[in-house]
């Protein structure tokens, strides 16, 4: 499949990419340059916002404006960029990182340590009144989150365990939790991702260069190849939802990372996402 660049740029470490389909935009972050960009296909324009510190993920609100997993907490973007914490708890060496909205509208917002300790790091679902309840704890890396199209399943990632995890859900709780796919040592870690129409989940490999898709039983059947050695994280937009956005890293690549390390690349035509639901707080 052609890799095409969508946005050239020196993301640190590009993370989060999420289709806000109300704006018709696709909203991303650079998690250590403290930074939301956002992108339209239709017309190539881009916005860059400063969040005064790391920012592990951005996701739409169902009024507008965004909400967003710092390093400090859960906050709140109007419409008119005036900033509110939703939830503030500060702790020295730890941040947020990867975060999704689920079905019902709650954020599952994950955390880790600045020096990825394991353990240190844990997953909580947020409610839109700031109500917290921790999914899992001891966690080293929080990163990818995702349902299936029925919301019956939630795919998760804790990187170091190279294993993408599905937990069947009753409502808002995890009542099984089981391994769907491990990487194999060799072919990188497994970060964000993202689940399309059909129910396949779609990973990048941080340290693989490349993308892979999981059929709903969990065989690998289809994996692209990236010109970058960091992917991040995947997530469908544009017209019909139909083409893949794949964010990218150049942080601990050296002096000469490959020179599109830290843009956003787009696989056109790759498959066929559904709309993700936004936070409803």
């Amino acid at each position: 499949m052609r890799v095409d660049v969508a946005v050239r740029e020196c993301a640190a470490l590009g993370e989060g990419p999420t289709w806000d389909a109300s704006n018709r935009r696709l909203i991303w972050v650079d998690i250590l340059a403290s930074r939301i960009h956002t992108y339209e296909p239709a017309n190539g324009r881009r916005t860059v916002m400063g969040t005064g510190q790391h920012v592990g993920a951005a996701k739409p609100r169902a009024r507008g404006g965004l909400v967003v997993n710092l390093r400090d907490g859960i906050g709140l973007y109007d419409t008119d960029g005036a900033f509110t914490w939703l939830l503030r708890d500060p702790l020295p060496g730890r941040r947020g990182n990867d975060a999704a909205v689920a079905p019902d509208g709650a954020l599952w917002a994950g955390t880790m340590r600045d020096d990825e300790a394991p353990g240190g790091g844990s997953l909580s679902r947020v409610t839109p009144d700031g109500t917290v309840t921790e999914v899992f704890g001891g966690v080293a890396v929080s990163n990818g989150t995702g349902w299936s199209p029925d919301g019956t399943l939630m795919y998760y990632i804790d990187s170091p365990t190279r294993r993408i995890d599905v937990c069947r859900m009753s409502g808002e709780h995890i009542v099984d939790r089981r391994a769907f796919a491990t990487v194999e040592p060799g072919a990188g870690f497994p970060d964000g991702l993202t689940v399309d129409a059909a129910g396949c989940v779609w990973v990048a490999l941080w340290d693989g260069g490349q993308v892979r898709r999981y059929t709903p039983d969990g065989r690998l059947d289809r994996t692209l190849a990236l010109p970058v050695r960091r992917p991040t994280a995947c997530a469908f937009g544009g017209p019909g939802l139909r083409d893949l956005y794949v964010t990218t890293a150049r942080t601990g690549l050296g002096r000469h990372p490959h020179p599109l390390s830290g843009s956003l690349l787009v696989v056109p035509d790759a498959g066929e996402g559904t709309a993700p639901p936004a936070f409803r707080g």
